[in-house]
């Protein structure tokens, strides 16, 4: 049995290695929702020493290598086994600043596992029938068919589909420069003040031809899974955070997954802060100010990458939404078994997937997500075993830490011979008052 997983930790590794671009991002969102769940999350209720067996001393101590060789100052974990969560455990500290440690119910930017949750809210939509993954979304018949994007110069963007934009064939090259980052520059070309918002963003890549055929080529797309949530908003009637939250993430018991914000005195109470590498340069402020800033505070304007890559969550509550879109019979799923097996099916569901990152023959399936101040990986095995980690620092060699931090994964698994018997996700404990204290700016300027 051993051996067998070590074909399978070292095919992945494989395939991670080489596969995997770790494009993404996530860290501001200046959110229209009006919608706040008042409930408080299960995970505020859990504490690190829920998870402290002696047989689980293996993952702390190989997380605390991990994060020693890439100086990471915190990470969360929650592990579930048969879509039970049986570890939960915060790592380092949440905001070193201020002597915070991390958590189970610290909230980090999960980047473009962001991008999970759109695909979902997707297909559950046309699951109910409200859309066709083969409609177009450009022209005269197509979703999106407002007067103000009908001035395209290529034609062939009538062709493009719900099913490309999901699986990243909508025909843009991602060599050609990310629209989504560069919100001030195409302002400026738009004749704008800054900050550009999403229909401008449109307009401006409506007005560039495609650098493919849709439906032909695979390129990674940020602005396509932004797309993906104005369709949301067109077919629902709704705010993209409103629907996902009330139809996707309030019925299977998460209450504190949200949009992020940009800057560190907007954070939630319970969010940790976010660390770049050393040496980081600033960036321009996304809304025009004309101040250089830290890229993981204000330099991206995440009101655009929502659906994409604005999200926040913890570590418990993410592996919460994982065991309703996992095919595990454990517990119901949101999504049908044939819409599960698509998403991760590279022949029916393209090269791209659905929201996924990769799958393999073994049943193991990943999704990474990076920006400044974050990283974030999820492995479901083939085993019944799932690991969501987030981090809230980010690397200069981003493709190195997904592939490190896999190995970790694999490394712990292989050697754990028991695993708890318990169900955090079942924790009725009372919260204590004020669980995670809420932190005041220290840089109002930030």
């Amino acid at each position: 049995m051993k051996v067998n997983f070590l074909v399978k930790f070292v095919m992945f590794s494989l395939i991670f290695f080489f596969g995997e671009i770790a494009f993404s991002f996530s860290d501001k969102v200046t959110s229209n929702s009006t919608i706040r769940d008042e409930n408080i999350s299960f995970a505020l209720n859990l504490e690190n020493s829920y998870s402290d067996f002696d047989y689980t001393r293996q993952v702390d101590i190989l997380m605390h290598s991990f994060m020693n060789s890439f100086q990471v100052k915190g990470a969360s974990v929650a592990i579930t086994r048969n879509d039970s969560l049986v570890y939960a455990k915060g790592f380092g500290m949440a905001n070193e600043e201020t002597g915070e440690h991390v958590q189970p119910g610290h909230l980090f930017r999960i980047a473009s596992v962001s991008k999970l949750i759109t695909a979902v809210a997707i297909l559950k939509l046309y699951e109910q029938d409200s859309l066709d993954l083969d409609e177009t979304v450009f022209g005269p018949k197509g979703i999106l068919n407002d007067m103000k994007f009908l001035n395209y110069k290529d034609k062939r963007v009538e062709k493009i589909t719900i099913r490309d934009l999901l699986n990243h064939t909508g025909g843009w090259s991602r060599y050609k420069g990310d629209p989504m980052f560069n919100s001030l520059y195409i302002a400026r070309k738009m004749d704008s003040d800054p900050p550009a918002d999403l229909d401008m963003i449109i307009r401006y890549v409506l007005e560039k031809p495609l650098s493919f055929e849709p439906g032909t080529t695979y390129s990674y797309s940020n602005f396509g899974y932004a797309l993906l949530g104005k369709i949301i908003q067109e077919k629902t009637g709704m705010p993209y955070e409103d629907y996902v939250v009330m139809n996707i993430l309030k019925p299977v018991g998460i209450n504190d997954m949200h949009i992020g914000q940009s800057h560190y005195y907007e954070k939630f109470p319970n969010e940790v802060r976010y660390y770049e590498p050393a040496g980081s340069s600033n960036a321009p402020e996304f809304n025009g100010s004309g101040r250089m800033v830290p890229k993981a505070y204000g330099g991206n304007n995440m009101e655009l990458l929502s659906a994409a890559g604005g999200w926040v969550a913890s570590a418990p509550e993410l592996a919460r939404f994982i065991t309703v879109i996992d095919g595990c019979p454990d517990t119901p799923d949101i999504l049908k078994p044939e819409t599960i097996d698509m998403m991760t099916d590279p022949m029916q569901a393209g090269e791209g997937l659905f929201g996924w990152r990769g799958s393999d023959k073994h049943g193991t399936w990943w999704r990474t997500g990076t920006l400044a101040g974050t990283t974030a990986l999820i492995i479901k095995l083939g085993n019944g075993l799932t690991w969501t980690v987030l981090l809230n620092t980010s690397s200069y060699k981003r493709l190195r830490i997904h592939h490190n931090l896999a190995r970790t994964i694999f490394a712990a698994t292989y050697r754990m011979n028991q695993w708890p018997e318990q169900n955090l996700f079942a924790m009725k404990r009372a919260p204590k008052a004020n669980p995670i204290s809420e932190i005041p700016s220290l840089n109002p300027e930030l």
